[in-house]
């Protein structure tokens, strides 16, 4: 079973979102939350639509919402990855 790391997610954000690396000063930008990182509500619907299809699993809407940082996310999808298991 394939884990999602914090930086593949990264990777896909940015894929959606069709930026570079968002600005997070000193702190580590999977602690921020996506709306600091200057992700938008569209951007992270094709990230969620990406990881699903990717790693087919089923993120429901309101456990998506609960997820306001990468790392928070990427626990997310891994924690369905093992239920799924």
């Amino acid at each position: 079973m394939t884990q999602l790391t914090t930086d593949r997610l990264m990777e896909i954000i940015r894929e959606c979102a069709g930026e570079g690396d968002p600005v997070a000063g000193d702190r580590s930008p999977e602690e921020l939350e996506f709306t600091a990182l200057g992700y938008d509500s569209l951007a992270l619907l094709e990230t969620a639509s990406r990881l699903e299809r990717e790693f087919q699993v089923s993120l429901e809407e309101e456990e998506f919402g609960l997820a306001k940082t990468p790392a928070q996310l990427t626990a997310l999808v891994n924690r369905l990855l093992t239920e799924a298991a």
